[in-house]
């Protein structure tokens, strides 16, 4: 029996106990970069109204005025991908993911794609999981206040988005697809960014990671 072990067992017998803890390395799935350490914003750079991020408890939050966070710590865009956030998200709350963007200075943004972190916003029937005006999902499948994880796996022209385990798009872009308002984006490659709605929303994201599926 090891020393922590019999420590472990001390603390019990005088009626203590100690919190446990999971090491980092075991948080990762195989093959996984994760791209947000919990603890600075080392590889991310932030647009407008900075104040609107909140770093706290390993948490990037999300709460302010629009607002977006880039991922900037890898100059090789990413193409093929699986990347994983954990989202919670209150009651009439709205936020996103992007992926296949880059950075820009102000506003929504040009290039990419959005996946949506949307359960109960009243003002967007677009529901979590959604491939923002490309493939919408109009049921709400997670409870505010909840945290889940919502994966988005891009390979070719083909881009799937889970809730938890539950594939809520898979969407193949056309062959003949054209590029051309904000709504008829094609894919293509880029970074990551997560978005800060408005100062009505409150978003949680962590956990971030990525593999490249190149």
């Amino acid at each position: 029996m090891s020393r922590k072990t019999l420590a472990a067992l001390a603390l019990v017998a005088f009626g203590f106990t100690a919190p446990v803890t999971v090491p980092a390395a075991d948080k990762v799935e195989e093959g996984f970069k994760v791209i947000f350490d919990g603890k600075s914003l080392d590889g991310w750079k932030i647009n407008e109204k900075k104040e609107t991020w909140t770093l706290k408890d390993g948490m990037l939050i999300a709460k302010g005025d629009r607002s977006h966070i880039f991922y900037v710590g890898d100059d090789k865009p990413f193409k093929n991908f699986e990347l994983k956030v954990d989202c919670k998200a209150e009651n009439n709350s709205n936020g996103g993911i992007y992926f296949h963007t880059k950075f820009q200075e102000e506003g929504w943004p040009k290039y990419g794609f959005e996946a949506q972190v949307n359960n109960s916003y009243n003002s967007d029937p677009r529901k979590s999981g959604s491939l923002y005006a490309v493939s919408d999902v109009k049921e709400q499948h997670i409870p505010d206040g909840e945290w889940w994880t919502e994966t988005i796996t891009v390979k070719d022209k083909h881009v799937t988005i889970k809730l938890n385990d539950k594939v809520v798009v898979d969407y193949e872009e056309p062959a003949d697809k054209v590029a051309g308002n904000d709504f008829t984006r094609k894919i293509d490659s880029g970074t990551f960014a997560l978005q800060g709605h408005d100062p009505g929303s409150t978003v949680y994201y962590k956990n971030i990671r990525v593999k490249r599926l190149d």
